[in-house]
């Protein structure tokens, strides 16, 4: 098994940045496409980026691109998501996901596990 946790969350300003953190324990394969998703109250769980196992490959939903970034320090078993300009409607849970095998996936079913999640709020 992989455990996925989270850190990184927190409230902040409009405008402002947060950077989060996702570490992998367990049984890490040497080569596993990571992901973030996010779940606002009352909706569904959306993609956010991914990357794959080099980090040579990202992808990113249309309203983070140019915000936000996913990149990896694999010797550390962790990835980040760095996000930038900050937006009300991105408060949401923040979720880690991790795929025993090479690419990247945007989609939930792809991923064969997940962290907890860690709340962002973005005030206005």
């Amino acid at each position: 098994q992989v455990q996925l946790v989270e850190s990184g969350g927190g409230l902040v300003q409009a405008g402002g940045s947060l950077r989060l953190s996702c570490a992998a324990s367990g049984r890490t394969f040497s080569s596993s496409a990571r992901g973030w998703f996010r779940q606002a109250p009352g909706k569904e769980r959306e993609f956010v980026a991914a990357i794959t196992w080099s980090g040579g490959s990202t992808i990113y939903a249309d309203s983070v691109k140019g915000r936000f970034t996913i990149s990896r320090d694999n010797a550390k078993n962790t990835v980040y998501l760095q996000m930038n300009s900050l937006k009300p409607e991105d408060t949401a849970v923040y979720y880690c996901a991790a795929r025993n095998s090479a690419g990247v996936f945007s989609t939930r079913l792809s991923y064969d596990y997940w962290g907890q999640g860690t709340q962002v709020t973005v005030s206005s």
